[in-house]
């Protein structure tokens, strides 16, 4: 399951409550019901003992070990019965995506007017730029520290601006990583939403700083150290020069002033009235971010109808998991601590035994008379922002509007209290009756949840209006460890699920009509998790590297639509805010109001235009 800041924020609000409830011990850390497995011999243990092996070390996006897994699922798919889709020799459709970054020969040179600072050059044993920064030379401007570089919009209730009072145009922007660490538990809340770097970054540069410098305080977590280059492989950079340096570097920055120490523990309390102050110095960044290409591959397939699905409505059911998991761990996401770090993660659970459910479902249907195609589509690179399923939608190779439904399976493996949760189920009102009809024979506990807007590909299908469920067997302790083992998986329950699985497509498949699509608004609990009140309606580009936010589509009806923007466009501007990246775009929401119509630019090809827009509420 992916937790990405390649991701707007409502989709990583799930993943990150699993990490603070394994974080706070609250999640259950006994052995699961997995340790009662079905008897050798099962084609469901087979297929995640082998997807889970060391043999395909984690099975990273572009690895090695990912293709080898996806040769095994397309050897799996053939053995079915399963065939390329019309128009492909085979199965695997790769994609290009950001792997990461590394940094060239990013510097910073602190100059003063006497004392230990004074003309001193940092390189990279001292000084690693941020991976969004944009790369340039000699970046320069008199510093100012900016406390912890956080601004909460005014639709909160809680005011707070690290730069009130202070002037950064074209100066460089020195702050704190984090959020206040002492401040209470309510104000915490609201800034830990907006203490992204991305966030920050973009704050500083919408106010004119031509530089930004991140220092780890001596009171946080990770204290002196810089940021890890590899953690955000976001394709788009934040149009300014970003760079963290080691706790040396922080101190000396702060001569002849107050400690740093000092400085932090009274921003500390979360009083937004202390502020900032001039540094006596001036900054020169210099950054260089090279962006490494990976190539990944989906693997994909399908059972045609029988007969032909000539005349069906909208004759393909999508059934789908992603296959890849993190590897070693290396790329900011994994939970392993001790002697654990560096080792291969199996992602038994995760996922492997979605992958395992959706080829046990091929199984079922490749016996069964089918007035549908049904296609089996196995994602990469999910955990670094469901960017193998984004890129089927993107490029379909069957047409959208086409796919009766999609059904999604991440983390199906580790059954609890004979619970299992179906989200979604909000996006059809077809779904609520076809599931309980299903579930006589299965006889799971079921968790209905309406909510699309979750950490998984159900996400992808959602955005494109396509009626959607997602199964999962929820959190457990060794989530993003190399402790996902096979040995820890339920098999006889993950037999279960891809059999009320395949009941339920035998079902889509024979019905006259499809389910029908319904857009299902961000709850106010959702909405609240990042604080965005608005709806504009737009259906962001999450791969594009393109200097703002290419739109892979509009919601009809929406906002964005009304105000004349379609597939295609590059939104470059809104209500004043430039925008480069989907960062920039989430975070000027925060400025919109509902039925306060404000100005968008945007690039329609080669040609810049200007529209106005009406944000709606979201309910």
């Amino acid at each position: 399951m992916m937790c990405r800041r390649t991701m707007v924020a409502p989709l990583c609000a799930a993943s990150a409550l699993t990490y603070a409830l394994l974080a706070a011990g609250s999640l259950d850390a006994s052995p699961q019901a997995g340790n009662a497995a079905s008897p050798d011999g099962s084609r469901t243990r087979a297929r995640v003992e082998r997807l889970a092996s060391e043999a395909f070390g984690g099975r990273e996006a572009g690895s090695d070990g990912e293709r080898l897994a996806a040769a095994f699922i397309a050897d799996e798919l053939a053995r079915i019965g399963a065939r390329p889709l019309p128009g492909r020799r085979d199965m695997f459709v790769p994609f290009e995506f950001t792997a990461g970054s590394r940094d060239g020969k990013t510097a910073i040179v602190i100059t003063s007017a006497s004392g230990p600072a004074a003309g001193r050059r940092f390189d990279n044993q001292q000084v690693d730029a941020l991976s969004f920064s944009e790369s340039a030379k000699d970046i320069s401007g008199p510093a100012v520290f900016a406390g912890y570089g956080i601004v909460v919009p005014e639709s909160q209730t809680f005011g707070y601006d690290s730069y009130a009072g202070l002037d950064v145009k074209d100066k460089i922007v020195v702050l704190l990583r984090y959020f206040p660490e002492d401040a209470d538990p309510a104000a915490k809340a609201i800034l830990v939403r907006y203490s992204d770097l991305r966030y920050k970054a973009q704050a500083a540069r919408q106010r004119g700083a031509r530089g930004v410098v991140v220092i780890t305080g001596p009171r946080s977590p990770n204290a002196g150290r810089t940021v890890p280059l590899g953690s955000d492989t976001a394709a788009a950079g934040s149009a300014i020069s970003a760079v963290s340096v080691t706790g040396d570097v922080a101190n000396l920055l702060f001569t002849g002033t107050r400690s740093l120490d000092e400085v932090q523990k009274e921003l500390d309390s979360g009083n937004p009235h202390v502020a900032g102050f001039a540094l006596p110095l001036t900054i020169s960044l210099t950054t260089d971010v090279i962006l490494e290409k990976g190539t990944a591959r989906n693997v994909v397939a399908y059972l045609p109808a029988t007969p032909s699905a000539s005349g069906v409505a909208k004759p393909w059911v999508v059934v789908g998991a992603h296959y890849d998991h993190l590897g070693r761990g290396t790329h900011g996401n994994s939970l392993a601590g001790g002697n654990e770090v560096g080792r291969a993660h199996p992602g038994a659970d995760d996922n492997a035994s979605g992958t395992a459910a959706v080829l046990g479902i091929a199984d079922a249907l490749a016996k069964q008379p089918r007035r549908r195609n049904v296609v089996l589509a196995l994602w990469s690179a999910e955990e670094i922002g469901l960017v193998g399923s984004a890129k089927f939608i993107a490029q379909p190779p069957v047409p959208v509007p086409d796919i009766a439904a999609y059904l999604n399976y991440d983390m199906v493996g580790r059954m609890q209290d004979n619970k299992l949760t179906i989200q979604a189920t909000g996006t059809s009102p077809a779904w609520a009756s076809l599931l309980e009809r299903a579930n006589v024979a299965a006889g799971f506990d079921v968790v209905l949840q309406e909510d699309p807007y979750q950490p998984t590909d159900v996400a992808s299908f959602n955005l494109a209006g396509v009626p959607s469920l997602s199964f999962t067997t929820g959190a457990h302790v060794d989530y993003h460890k190399p402790s996902d083992t096979a040995d820890k998986i339920a098999y006889d329950d993950l037999d279960r699920i891809a059999a009320l699985g395949a009941t339920i497509v035998e079902r889509l498949l024979a019905q006259d009509q499809p389910p029908a699509f319904v857009k299902v608004e961000q709850s106010s609990q959702t909405a609240g998790r990042t604080g965005i009140r608005v709806f504009t309606g737009t259906i962001p580009d999450y791969a594009s590297t393109a200097k703002g936010l290419l739109l892979s589509g509009v919601i009809g009806g929406g906002p964005a639509e009304q105000a004349g923007l379609t597939k295609g466009d590059v939104l470059i501007e809104i209500a004043g805010q430039s925008i480069t990246n989907i960062y920039d775009y989430t975070y000027a929401l925060e400025l919109l109001k509902v039925g306060t119509p404000v100005k968008v630019v945007y690039m329609r090809g080669s040609e810049r235009r200007e529209t106005m827009m009406t944000p709606g509420a979201r309910r």
